[in-house]
């Protein structure tokens, strides 16, 4: 079946996380129509086996193939990391699959004056190593630093931000050695941005932030143009589907999209 460019994005992650990129997708992508599902039954992937990611994402997947997405964007650095090969193979040429980790690996490997660059997200990415294998195939001279911060994806989920718990929790870790002297840090989680402004202040603003939305959505625009499948005109209707109810994701998609956002719960492993 050949993609229509009036068929909807499809967007994952495990909670709130990805409303950062479903976000930057809407201001960059005007015109294009996206349906986000937030798997916050299962939140924070970042805990679980890799077998556990990769059922919960093919389940979304073909959630998503059902709704006729054009494009499936992983917008989970956790199932990007370890379930995104095996779901590359299950989605085929049903629809176009992207994550959020190769672009920003893209934007780093472009940029020569990286040097020193540090990477926090949970454990299932840290552990994966997907960001300093990926890096360190193509640029031997870039020194890369990973911590996991598994408090941080749970924290913000919880609505804990610009408080005195997250500035806390954010101290402590941004504080360990292994992000000693560093001159970028990767926010290798979609939940991070909501804090980015925390992070950027722990540092005095001295170290480059690196946010991973602006980099997908942009990602995103070149992939649909290449593809011939970006929409230029017709009404956009936004549509958000959750497999648990949290107040706070309602709160963040609020903040995120200035309107009232209908969420929709729908239980796929039932």
């Amino acid at each position: 079946m050949r993609l229509k460019r009036e068929q909807p994005i499809g967007i994952f992650d495990s909670g709130v996380g990805g409303l950062t990129v479903a976000h930057a997708i809407k201001q960059l992508l005007p015109n294009d129509t996206f349906i986000y599902f937030g798997d916050t039954a299962h939140l924070p992937y970042g805990d679980k086996s890799a077998e556990s990611i990769l059922h919960y994402s093919k389940k979304i997947a073909e959630f998503l193939l059902e709704k006729n997405c054009k494009v499936i964007l992983v917008a989970c650095n956790s199932a990007s990391a370890v379930a995104f090969s095996s779901l590359n193979d299950y989605v085929g040429e049903k629809a176009v699959l992207m994550n959020v980790i190769d672009p920003v690996v893209e934007h780093i490997l472009q940029n020569k004056t990286y040097k020193k660059i540090g990477v926090i997200g949970t454990k299932a990415t840290i552990n994966s190593g997907a960001y300093e294998k990926k890096i360190k195939e193509k640029r031997q001279d870039i020194e890369v630093k990973s911590l996991a911060t598994p408090l941080l994806a749970p924290m913000i989920e919880e609505g804990f931000v610009y408080d005195d718990i997250s500035n806390a929790i954010i101290r402590a870790y941004l504080s360990k050695k292994e992000l000693k002297n560093i001159q970028s840090l990767i926010l290798g989680c979609t939940h991070y941005p909501i804090i980015k402004n925390q992070i950027s202040k722990f540092y005095n603003f001295d170290v480059e932030v690196i946010d991973s939305a602006r980099i997908v959505a942009n990602d995103l625009k070149r992939t649909l143009i290449s593809k011939d499948l970006l929409r230029s005109e017709g009404k956009t209707t936004n549509q958000f589907f959750i497999s648990d109810y949290t107040p706070y994701f309602e709160k963040i998609s609020k903040m995120f999209f200035e309107e009232a956002i209908h969420l929709t719960k729908i239980d796929l492993w039932r």
